[in-house]
């Protein structure tokens, strides 16, 4: 397990922060700044683990479309075409740091199997012993619940969980959880008392919106999970995020970590 040093981190990536602007395609120096983030993460001995959205996005520009599909078999489709994709891109930018990468599909029914669970455990335990970022994503083209519970953010915590992390980070294309002003609300301790500041809006592109990220939140501090919702497109977050400096949104665990 990792040390109080050396932290098994989950960092979730949202559509927003992985696609172009017209979300139409993968954006490339996006990628190529977060696999360096990553990189020096796990050079610093940290184990990270990455769930990632962007399948859909990656697979709309391949099949000529220039919004997202509002039925379920087109918005099935594009992440049948997008997510090979998107591992392609994830393996090409993580080569260029030594890294090998994994993926893993899944959908909340395997999460809900024990037998199923365990396995996923033990297979996620194994990558990162052997120094590999595994790249999971929910199992769009079988998955109804992707498209209902918002861009991963669920399955991060659920994530976070199963591995028994020590930090989970949901990088958003905000810079955290914002007051009426807009400002950045350093942290927060009582997750139930900001609700007041959710508004309904999500990107274009994108499924989940700061509702359904506190809804992520609130799963993994009551897990003993420290988690930081921050901004995807501000360079070095996920550094300062990993190392306890501020960063977005601090929100500490409702109950005390356990020795890892």
């Amino acid at each position: 397990m990792a040390t109080a040093a050396h932290k098994r981190i989950v960092l979730k990536f949202g559509s927003g922060i992985l696609a172009t602007p017209r979300g139409t395609s993968l954006d490339q120096r996006q990628f190529a700044r977060l696999t360096k983030e990553i990189a020096v993460l796990v050079s610093c001995g940290h184990e990270v683990i990455v769930v990632s959205s962007g399948a859909v996005a990656a697979g709309l520009g391949a099949l000529g479309l220039a919004e997202r599909p509002e039925d379920l078999a087109s918005r099935q489709a594009c992440a049948a075409v997008g997510q090979g994709r998107l591992m392609a891109t994830y393996t090409e930018h993580f080569a260029k740091h030594d890294l090998t990468v994994a993926q893993l599909l899944l959908t909340h029914r395997d999460m809900d199997s024990r037998i199923s669970y365990a396995n996923i455990r033990n297979t996620v335990a194994r990558l990162l012993a052997n120094r590999v970022v595994p790249i999971v994503n929910e199992n769009d083209t079988v998955a109804v619940e992707e498209l209902k519970f918002g861009d991963n953010d669920a399955l991060s915590a659920e994530v976070a969980i199963l591995a028994e992390a020590n930090l989970l980070v949901l990088l958003t294309s905000v810079d955290g959880l914002l007051d009426a002003k807009g400002r950045t609300i350093p942290r927060v301790d009582d997750v139930d008392s900001v609700e007041k500041f959710v508004r309904a809006d999500k990107g274009r592109f994108s499924v989940g919106g700061m509702s359904t990220k506190l809804q992520a939140v609130r799963a993994a501090v009551r897990s003993g999970i420290p988690t930081v919702v921050a901004s995807g497109r501000k360079a070095g977050e996920i550094v300062r995020a990993a190392s306890g400096k501020p960063a977005g949104t601090y929100f500490p665990p409702l109950v005390p970590l356990q020795a890892q």
